[in-house]
């Protein structure tokens, strides 16, 4: 499978992934996971010109078109994952799509989250499970902003 990385980030793509990231992964096509932005050409066309700025194409679907089209990937593309929440994430991963290392960039600060212990990174129980089933199923996951920044793993317990 050609996915090279997963990412959770509530902002989706922005200069942080859209041009940090897909350098650092050395991905050619961006595939962004979530039902709302799959129907929004607004959001779509910023997101867009982030990823034309790297060079990289990119593919806005739903939860359940990504896991009806990630398989048909060709072996040649390297694909950037990116989902908004742990929730979104663990969808796909319950639905086959391979997460063999997930990165949690920004899960911002809302009602009931808590801070975790690195920086960037508010989550409830929901979050945690999610987060906890990609892990228990064989995933690499670690908590890391930009490609430059210290990396932490995530290893919450309340």
């Amino acid at each position: 499978m050609p996915i090279v990385l997963t990412r959770i980030d509530n902002r989706l793509v922005h200069g942080q992934v859209g041009v940090l990231w897909v350098t650092a992964c050395g991905c050619n096509l961006i595939v962004v996971a979530n039902d709302e932005v799959a129907d929004d050409p607004i959001l779509q066309s910023v997101m867009k010109m982030t990823a034309d700025s790297s060079g990289v194409g990119i593919r806005f679907f739903s939860l359940a078109k990504t896991m009806e089209v990630i398989e048909k990937a060709a072996p040649t593309q390297k694909i950037l994952l990116v989902c908004k929440t742990p929730v979104d994430a663990k969808t796909l991963a319950e639905g086959g799509v391979p997460i063999d290392k997930l990165n949690i960039g920004n899960l911002h600060v809302a009602d009931g989250k808590r801070k975790n212990a690195e920086p960037h990174v508010y989550v409830d129980d929901t979050d945690i499970a999610a987060i906890a089933y990609i892990r228990d199923k064989g995933a690499e996951i670690f908590i890391q902003v930009a490609p430059n920044d210290r990396r932490y793993n995530f290893d919450y317990n309340g």
